[in-house]
């Protein structure tokens, strides 16, 4: 005799690969022969039973089956040829008992077929793949033993029962199945109640979809979770609720959000009746924040919000659940020491941030972290005015000049030719290193243009300030007439050190007359002259040439005014 295991076994094998069930390879007739000289005692049950409608809800039927515990049946499966079957309380139908599901309700279903009396009858069932009714007379090895007229087989795998206390709940009860094995010289009769089982639920999905519409809001359980999204119960028929209509806000997965066997109400968002597949939105039946975005949010308010995602260009700020901002890197920061935004953000960060602009249209809100934190140049232009020292490190260098860091968001700018006084240089680093610690003057002040030039040069002392510090008014000194012009003559003091000098009108160059020359005039001062030695003068005697400035002279001259601010030196002619 054949284990019926093993061919349990292999017909659970031949199902996964697609197969039809296969008709049993060896007889259960010596099984069910050895059972009824041991049992031979009981009689098989009812054939289907009345019931009575004791309550109706929008999914299920109850029923007073004459037992302790109620009979339950979809709303889906009360139907008939003709469409669905309505029914109140109190009313009476013909019914059959399926099992009892996990609460403890015996399940029921509609009976509409006979259990055939001769094997001419079963013959025709197996021939025609017909739905007969069975009796199950008890748990027998490798399944369970069933009166359909005649004795016949049903293993566990094709009960439709996960478990043996749940096959010994079916002891007793009629059951719709359908013959996948007849041999009537060894009387072994084998019947399928799943295919049955499967068959109605898919009549009740069936049922069930052809109710449902798109935007229905549905009472659901979830079912089970993936990355994705989750797959949620609405009364028999599944659901797919993607991980994005769960929430307005973001949601990195499912389970963050929702759990196993949680109730809650979604939104049918579109019906495939030939894919037989639900959409459903969670999000839907909440109201979309950015309908009142332009109501909430207006340019210049500062807001509160969480960094969600940082990128290459910018970073996200959550404001709210489903409205976030975005803080493009130029909004960052006053200086520009940020040149990308991981620098500064990173997300989980809670940020104060100031709204630039609102456009729910387009759903965008553009941030400024940097207007959060307040405008430097508004107390540079009070702080550092022209004239003003500074103090700070070289941040960078570049051919036109370097840059010093004044304040914390503000750098200033000295210009190569600002750098040094006494040569020419051809890039800051012939002088200057990154990270060095100088003192410069502030040159100029732009705020409109955000520009602070700088300069390093006008601090260092030069020849000019030198000789202004080692002289004082009313001294006199000696230098070289550089260039005469007119009335104004400029005086080279020492290297690089200049001086204006008025002249009197007979210190000019003189013009040479035009007149004939006074010959005995000439005569009579070259004699006096001569008699009086080369220093004698006479009333009548030209004025000496020397008096004449010329360019290339060394003459003498005294100090009559000094200008340190100004650096300028005035003189008046000594001799």
């Amino acid at each position: 005799m054949a284990n019926p295991t093993s061919s349990l076994r292999e017909e659970e094998v031949r199902e996964q690969e697609g197969q039809n069930p296969p008709e049993a390879e060896s007889s259960f007739g010596d099984i069910l022969n050895q059972f009824e000289q041991t049992h031979s005692h009981e009689t098989p049950g009812d054939q289907g039973r009345e019931a009575t409608v004791v309550a109706v809800n929008d999914d299920n039927v109850f029923f007073d089956i004459g037992q302790k515990t109620e009979g339950i049946m979809p709303v889906a499966a009360l139907r008939d040829d003709k469409g669905p079957i309505s029914v109140k309380p109190g009313d009476v139908i013909q019914v059959g008992v399926k099992g009892r599901n996990e609460e403890g309700y015996y399940e029921l279903s509609l009976i509409k077929v006979e259990r055939p009396k001769d094997w001419t009858g079963l013959q025709n069932a197996f021939d025609e793949k017909l739905t007969i009714s069975g009796i199950v007379t008890t748990v027998i090895k490798g399944g369970l033993s069933v009166d359909v007229g005649m004795r016949a087989f049903m293993p566990a795998s094709r009960s439709g029962a996960r478990d043996v206390p749940e096959m010994q709940t079916l002891v007793g009860q009629e059951i719709a199945c359908r013959i996948i094995k007849l041999d009537v010289e060894k009387e072994d009769i084998v019947v399928d109640r799943r295919v049955v089982l499967e068959e109605e639920r898919a009549k009740e999905k069936e049922a069930r979809l052809s109710g449902l519409q798109a935007g229905m809001v549905v009472r659901g359980t979830v079912r089970s979770l993936l990355d994705y999204g989750a797959f949620i119960d609405i009364g028999g028929v599944d659901g797919m609720l993607h991980v994005a209509d769960i929430s307005h806000g973001r949601v990195n997965k499912p389970a963050d959000v929702l759990s196993v066997g949680q109730e809650l109400d979604v939104k049918i968002l579109k019906v495939d009746p030939a894919k037989k597949r639900i959409s459903l939105g969670l999000k839907q039946l909440q109201p979309d924040p950015w309908t009142t975005a332009g109501e909430h949010y207006h340019a210049g308010d500062r807001v509160k919000g969480t960094v969600l995602r940082v990128t290459d260009f910018g970073a996200f700020v959550e404001l709210e659940p489903g409205l976030d901002g975005l803080i493009h890197l130029s909004e960052m920061s006053w200086s520009k020491k940020v040149r990308k935004p991981s620098d500064l953000l990173k997300p989980g960060d809670n940020v104060e941030v100031v709204v630039l602009g609102v456009n729910p249209a387009d759903k965008r809100i553009s941030l400024g972290l940097k207007q959060a934190l307040g405008d430097p140049w508004d107390e540079v232009e009070q702080k550092y005015p022209v004239g003003a020292v500074v103090e700070g490190p070289i941040t960078q260098l570049k051919q036109f000049g370097a840059f010093v860091q004044v304040t914390e968001n503000v750098e200033g700018m000295i210009h190569v030719g600002d750098i040094v006084n006494d040569k020419r240089i051809n890039h800051p680093q012939d002088e200057l290193r990154v990270g060095q610690i100088v003192r410069a003057v502030v040159l100029e002040n732009d705020r409109e243009k955000r520009r602070l030039r700088l300069g390093l040069k006008q601090l260092a002392p030069t020849p000019v300030d030198e000789y202004i510090a080692e002289h004082k008014q009313g001294d006199e000194v000696t230098g070289r007439v550089a260039e005469v012009n007119r009335n104004r003559a400029t005086i080279e003091l020492g290297e690089g050190v200049h001086a204006a000098c008025a002249l009197r009108e007979k210190e000019q160059k003189q013009e040479r007359r035009s007149g004939p020359v006074d010959v005995s005039a000439l005569s009579s001062m070259l004699a006096s002259k001569w008699k009086g030695g080369a220093a004698a003068t006479s009333a009548e005697e030209p004025e000496s040439k020397t008096d004449e400035v010329k360019a290339g002279q060394i003459r003498s001259f005294r100090i009559s005014k000094l200008d340190a601010e100004k650096k300028k030196i005035e003189l008046e002619l000594v001799s």
